[in-house]
């Protein structure tokens, strides 16, 4: 956007305000109440809804891949900084280390404390052990894992929508960049910044059909699975819920503490983003707006790009509890009292198994699988209890993977240096703080008008992005033919050498 002179804006007409019916989050609220209606009483029905579900997820995969390059490319090339990078990526990864572990000791506490197996006395002879195998796909080993970050071929990680092997290639294409220099990778960052900017309207379009694909997912969920599966695992629910809202509490004072960020206010924020996420059961439908929010709350978009995307790999809190506390159910529903010293080497399993097998389908089943195979306390074919209660499971670990990351991002972009608290300010007063999060939230019309007044009573243009410069700061890419003498000043800055640029000539 170009802003005109300060004269021109003195008078802003007000935005008018949208009904509280044409909110996203009342949307999403009817929708999934709806859904959990048509379940229960046409279960029928509500089973053959998870097409409309589906299909959204398959919109958000569609842009996933570009939108993590294209931004992690400009962020990087925005910071200007390759060690800085480097920086952010060693401490997203040990904040996720130690996160992991205090998640997988805290689900242990949990499940000691509530004993939600005791009493079940399971006979192993009656277990189907064919169940987890339908359920689940193939184990990989922390080698292949960490190997299979490196994409055989860039088009194929793209292709297979490999989000870990996206980063991993946008990383070294945003160093290169900073390397080479930004005046010479001007013309391909603008082409960027142009094409980020049709994904943000995509996007923006995708975002239209959100409640649709919740009363789907949703419809789905309880037309399959049904509400009594919640009596029939009462206890473990119950201890796996009660653990999410404590591990939260903890969250809550892990953000104020290291980043001075009122979690309360940052989920009122993104208030629209958690019922998604709640209804479609998955947090991959939401990485791109949440990203979007992250940045306009303050976060960096080099920091964003780097640490979200890793940490729906690399930090499953929701998960890590689970998978903590459905070990204890299963070991207790089998008569078994696990030791100090099993459940420590349970959580060291638990800790390896839960990284390698991220990405995997049923991954939690072979989590659990592995780890019961290696103490040998119960046979692995018990892991199939858990079957009818996963599914139930999924809002706990949605919820508290989505809150984790995001107080990951928070953390590391304040502990880096690339946090602007001011922003994060204005972003939870309902602001919008850059030009891009106006795109992608399809708030155009409104952050052009508060924008333009802004200027005009003289405060500071906004950025382009979180964390970079102003619109009118940025690099542009001029198609205009080139004088003579600009050619000539092109080329000799291009060839300092003066034999190579006669021999360019």
């Amino acid at each position: 956007m170009k802003i005109k002179s300060a004269d021109d804006f003195r008078v802003a007409e007000p935005t008018p305000k949208k009904p509280f019916y044409a909110s996203l989050f009342f949307q999403l609220g009817v929708a999934i109440v709806a859904g959990v209606l048509i379940g229960h009483f046409l279960p029928k029905i509500g089973s053959g809804l998870r097409p409309l579900g589906d299909g959204f997820i398959m919109l958000i995969k569609m842009i996933i891949a570009p939108l993590i390059f294209l931004v992690i490319v400009t962020g990087i090339a925005a910071v200007g900084d390759v060690k800085a990078v480097g920086r952010v990526g060693v401490k997203a990864l040990l904040y996720f280390t130690c996160a992991t572990v205090f998640a997988l000791v805290f689900g242990l506490i949990i499940a000691n404390v509530f004993q939600p197996g005791a009493g079940l006395n399971i006979d192993p002879s009656s277990l189907d052990a064919g169940a987890i195998e339908e359920k689940s796909g193939e184990a990989k080993s922390a080698a292949d894992f960490i190997l299979g970050i490196i994409p055989v071929s860039v088009i194929g990680a793209f292709a297979e929508n490999n989000l870990l092997q996206v980063l991993f290639f946008s990383v070294f294409f945003g160093a290169a960049i900073v390397v080479v220099g930004q005046e010479r990778c001007a013309p391909l960052l603008a082409v960027f910044e142009n094409v980020l900017e049709l994904i943000f309207k995509v996007m923006s379009w995708v975002m239209r059909v959100a409640p649709l694909g919740a009363f789907g997912a949703m419809g789905f969920i309880i037309g399959q699975y049904g509400i009594e599966t919640l009596g029939t695992y009462a206890k473990l629910i119950l201890a796996c819920y009660a653990a999410a809202l404590l591990f939260i509490g903890i969250l809550f004072l892990i953000a104020w503490g290291f980043a001075r960020v009122p979690l309360w206010q940052f989920i009122k924020y993104t208030r629209e983003e958690f019922l998604l996420a709640l209804g479609t059961a998955s947090t991959e439908s939401v990485m791109p707006r949440i990203m979007t929010k992250l940045t306009n709350a303050g976060c960096s978009r080099a920091t964003t790009g780097l640490v979200v995307p890793t940490g729906y790999s690399f930090n499953l809190d929701g998960a890590a509890i689970y998978l903590s506390i459905s070990l204890l159910f299963l070991a207790q529903a089998f008569g078994h009292n696990l030791s100090f010293g099993q459940q420590l080497a349970a959580l060291g399993i638990l800790l390896l198994t839960s990284k390698g097998m991220a990405g995997v389908p049923g991954s939690s089943f072979l989590a659990l699988s592995a780890t019961a195979a290696a103490l040998g306390i119960f046979p692995v074919a018990g892991v199939a209890l858990l079957l009818g209660a996963d599914r139930i499971m999924d809002s706990m670990r949605v919820a508290v993977n989505l809150l984790g990351n995001c107080v990951a991002t928070f953390v590391v972009a304040k502990w880096e240096g690339q946090f602007d608290r001011e922003a994060m300010k204005r972003a939870f007063a309902g602001e919008i703080t850059n030009e891009d999060s106006a795109r992608m939230l399809g708030r155009d019309e409104e952050w052009e008008a508060l924008e333009t007044e802004r200027v005009a009573n003289g405060g500071q243009p906004s950025p382009k992005f979180g964390g970079g410069p102003t619109p009118e700061a940025l690099l542009k890419f001029d198609m205009s033919p080139a004088t003579e003498a600009e050619a000539a000043a092109a080329t000799q800055k291009s060839y300092p050498d003066e034999e190579r640029a006669q021999a360019h000539s």
